[in-house]
């Protein structure tokens, strides 16, 4: 069976991250300060890490733990992001930080950390937002954060290749997370801006992760899967 590590899968996209591809894969996942409690009680196999990803230096035991587990590692979804509304000014850096800390850093730690375990076939997958393209206003810091994943998602699909591991993101548009609502007049705003007339649910993304995930992908890398309904086309 192929195991799966998550990042930030606590609640969210992540836990319907972990939900699905817990059907057929060993799932492992991090959580900070979030306890995963409702999702181990709806799958109690899966494998819960508390990591604080804003330090590199815990990279490698998320990576350590989940093969010590599961004895291999065959798909690394770098789930967990730092969404902190900032301001653009010299006051805002320690917010800044943190949001490439986790956002851009971590993956990057993730990854090189993994990379010994990784064979051919494996499949890196990399949250990214359509902030990346179309930055949100009052969020400056994160929408360049995604924007510097999604050419470091290309990038490491370049060097990886010839070693036969795909690297591609997904880029979720105004997604409805059921722990946190946003107000009826903001999901309006959303819908009347996107073709097919809703805001994306959990499942949407993680129907995404798992066909990039899956052999049905194994001829696409290096790609940034936009999944946000047709979001100001």
């Amino acid at each position: 069976m192929r195991v799966a590590l998550i990042t930030g899968a606590a609640r969210g996209l992540g836990r319907a991250m972990a939900h699905d591809l817990a059907a057929d894969h060993d799932v492992a996942i991090t959580y900070n300060t979030t306890e995963p409690g409702p999702l181990l009680m709806e799958r109690p196999d899966i494998f819960a890490i508390q990591a604080d990803l804003s330090d590199p230096q815990n990279a490698k035991d998320v990576i350590d733990q989940t093969v010590a587990q599961f004895g291999r590692l065959d798909v690394l979804v770098n789930n967990a992001g730092a969404v902190v509304p900032n301001a653009y000014d010299a006051e805002a850096f320690d917010d800044t930080k943190l949001i490439f800390d986790v956002n851009v850093v971590a993956p990057m730690a993730l990854l090189s950390a993994a990379l010994p375990h990784l064979q051919p076939g494996a499949s890196v997958i990399n949250i990214s937002s359509t902030n990346a393209v179309l930055p949100a206003k009052g969020a400056s810091a994160y929408s360049a954060s995604k924007a510097a994943l999604n050419t470091w998602t290309r990038a490491m699909a370049k060097e990886l290749g010839p070693r036969g591991i795909r690297v591609n993101a997904v880029a979720p548009g105004a997604t409805e997370r059921p722990e946190s609502p946003r107000p009826d007049d903001l999901i309006k705003v959303f819908v009347d801006m996107t073709a097919l007339g809703r805001v994306g649910t959990p499942e949407d993304i993680a129907a995404a992760v798992r066909f990039l995930a899956s052999d049905a992908a194994g001829f696409i890398t290096g790609e940034i899967l936009n999944v946000n309904g047709g979001y100001r086309l």
